[in-house]
């Protein structure tokens, strides 16, 4: 997966998640399996794998936690996402873990403020999964 397909893919998980509000398998699984499969042909497979098991292990704990505050498509889009955001470091890997739970946070109170949503009323966390994991990549690159 090279960064225009996963730009591609990041952009078709934000639009599915907004417009469905839930994260497919079909999206979520192949895209996880098509980034840990180009790290580990770019030579950076390892760091890509505990990056993928690190984020989904967060996840995963928070979903069990608190499985309205966390859905089981973040879960799985964790694997994917933190194996990108792991391929291109541990700077990105936290980056990416750190910025997406603000984001959503910053959307959640922009959402009660604006008065568009009830105090009950949830916002998906998959964009700010996609939005930090692409933004933590690009400043690495930069």
């Amino acid at each position: 997966m090279g960064l225009g397909a996963a730009g591609a893919w990041l952009i078709a998980l934000i639009v599915f998640d907004v417009t469905q509000r839930r994260l497919p398998n079909a999206l979520t699984l192949p895209g996880a399996v098509a980034v840990l499969t180009v790290a580990a042909i770019a030579g950076r497979g390892p760091a890509a794998a505990v990056g993928a098991l690190a984020l989904a292990a967060v996840y995963l704990v928070v979903h069990l936690v608190a499985p309205a505050a966390m859905g089981g498509g973040d879960v799985k889009l964790a694997l994917g996402l933190g194996g990108l955001s792991g391929a291109f470091g541990v700077d990105a890997w936290v980056l990416a873990a750190v910025v997406a739970p603000l984001l959503t946070a910053v959307w959640g109170l922009l959402v009660l403020a604006t008065g568009s949503g009830t105090r009950h009323a949830a916002v998906p966390h998959g964009p700010s999964m996609c939005v930090a994991t692409a933004a933590a990549v690009a400043l690495v690159l930069t």
